[in-house]
């Protein structure tokens, strides 16, 4: 579970920002994760109950978003969202690779005291 990991590395880098911030307590820490990132959200979540055992970060709150997966079709210029891993275009049918969205591991915000 390489989400555990993941979660104790964003804390780490949480905690550096609160710090070089003058901040004492994180109270809620925002991530955003694509779809294809990688990354189970559920497995993310239970990483940071791990983490959250600790009492630095007993009151932090999670807010986790994930991001869908958005491709961009090249041959007909249209923007979808695909239904599955197979990125066809709904309106022409044409495989598309470019992503618009959808891989991001992004820590997005602190709120600190």
């Amino acid at each position: 579970m390489h989400e555990l990991a993941l979660m104790v590395e964003v804390c780490h880098l949480a905690a550096a920002a609160a710090a070089a911030e003058g901040a004492q307590t994180i109270h809620r820490l925002h991530l955003r994760i694509g779809a294809q990132a990688g990354v189970d959200a559920n497995a993310l979540r239970a990483a940071f109950a791990v983490v959250s055992s600790d009492p630095t970060w007993s009151s932090t709150l999670l807010q986790l978003d994930v991001v869908p997966t958005r491709c961009f079709c090249s041959n007909c210029a249209h923007a979808f969202h695909p239904d599955d891993v197979i990125h066809a275009c709904p309106d022409c049918g044409a495989l598309s690779s470019p992503l618009l969205a959808g891989r991001e591991l992004e820590l997005v915000a602190l709120e600190v005291s």
